[in-house]
C-alpha cells in the first residue's frame, strides 16, 4: 500500500505510468507500433466545437471508485474538471478510447469498463483492436444500460453521438499493419 503522494512520485522517478486504485499500484503496458499508430490517427480525428481530444499522457480518474489511469484517449466538453492525485487527473471525460492488446483486453472490457461506467459524463466507451479491423462503441443509453455497436469492416464508420462525429474505420487503421496473433 502507498500513498497518492508516493504514487506520483514512483511515476515521476521511473518515467513510467502506473494505474492507481486503493494504494496499489498497477504497472502499465507500453504500446506496440500498431496501437501508437491507432491512437495518434483517433486523436487526429476527434475534434468537436467545444470538446477537447487528450492521448495517453492524460490521467483519468473515476471519482466514485478512486481508480487513476490512463486511457490511450479522453474526450471532454466544457471546462475540465481536474481532481485525483495532485488534482490533475480529468474526471468528466464525455468518451474514452482504449486500444486494446491480448494483454489487456479482458482487463479494458472488465474491471475496467466497470469502473469507467461509474463516471457520471461518460457517454460513449470504444475499444480498438490493435491486430485486426474491430471498433467497438458502448454507448449509454437510457436508464444507465450500455448499447454496443460494433463495427468490422474498413468500409463502416465509428459514430460518437455525444460529439456529433463519425470517423471512417478506414482511417483508423489506414497504414497499419495488422498481424493476426501478433504480439499486442
Amino acid at each position: 500500500m502507498i500513498s497518492p503522494a508516493e504514487y506520483i512520485k514512483l511515476e515521476e522517478d521511473t518515467g513510467e505510468r502506473f494505474e492507481y486504485l486503493n494504494g496499489e499500484v498497477f504497472a502499465m503496458s507500453v504500446g506496440a507500433f500498431p496501437h501508437n499508430q491507432i491512437t495518434a490517427r483517433l486523436v487526429q480525428r476527434i475534434w468537436f466545437p467545444g470538446c477537447e481530444t487528450l492521448g495517453s499522457s492524460q490521467r483519468i480518474v473515476v471519482l466514485e471508485t478512486g481508480l487513476e489511469t490512463y486511457p490511450d484517449v479522453s474526450v471532454f466538453r466544457g471546462e475540465a474538471l481536474l481532481a485525483g492525485t495532485l488534482g490533475m487527473a480529468l474526471a468528466n471525460p464525455v468518451v474514452l478510447i482504449e486500444v486494446f492488446s491480448r494483454s489487456t483486453e479482458a482487463y479494458d472490457r472488465g474491471q475496467k469498463f466497470a469502473h469507467y461506467r461509474r463516471i457520471a459524463s461518460l457517454q460513449e466507451y470504444v475499444l480498438v483492436a490493435q491486430d485486426e479491423v474491430r471498433v467497438e462503441c458502448f454507448r449509454r443509453g437510457e436508464k444507465g444500460t450500455w448499447v454496443l455497436t460494433e463495427c468490422t469492416e474498413a468500409s463502416a464508420a465509428l459514430s460518437l453521438e455525444s460529439l456529433s462525429i463519425s470517423i471512417p474505420v478506414s482511417a483508423i487503421y489506414d497504414g497499419v499493419k495488422l498481424e493476426a496473433g501478433g504480439a499486442r
